[in-house]
């Protein structure tokens, strides 16, 4: 009964691990293969100001170095916007990679689980230097 529960446990984990990696492999697919469109998004992002209430707690220089900070990497997250739809086919070979990697700790687990319970369920109950029926007063 234990040795069906735990697999029964291993089997449901498996299937949410598994569920989970294609829909997080569904979600970066689609965001890498629309990146192109939103490329052009990205450069025009620009924050003039810090917010309000942080100013005074900052220097002037910084406080006038965040826009072109801002600037710089509106231009590098639109290049890397762009190059992103080429990157998607490496995403699928990654995907299944960890998947799988995940999938053998999955069932490395089971294995481990299914030996404790053998070990539990053997005569002794995995005590050391006890028998059944005898008794440790005795001697």
């Amino acid at each position: 009964m234990f040795y069906l529960l735990s697999w029964f446990a291993v089997a449901s984990l498996l299937a949410l691990w598994s569920g989970a990696a294609w829909a997080l492999h569904a979600v970066a697919a689609w965001s890498m293969s629309n990146a192109g469109a939103l490329s052009g998004a990205a450069a025009d992002f620009s924050i003039s100001v810090l917010p309000y209430w942080l100013a005074p707690w900052v220097p002037a220089e910084w406080v006038q170095a965040v826009p072109q900070w801002l600037a710089g990497l509106g231009s590098l997250v639109d290049s890397l916007l762009q190059a992103a739809p080429a990157l998607a086919d490496g995403l699928t070979v990654a995907a299944w990679l960890i998947w799988g990697a995940g999938s053998v700790l999955l069932l490395l687990l089971g294995a481990g689980l299914h030996l404790l319970i053998a070990v539990w369920r053997r005569p002794g109950g995995g005590t050391s230097g006890t028998r059944p029926g005898s008794s440790l007063a005795a001697g």
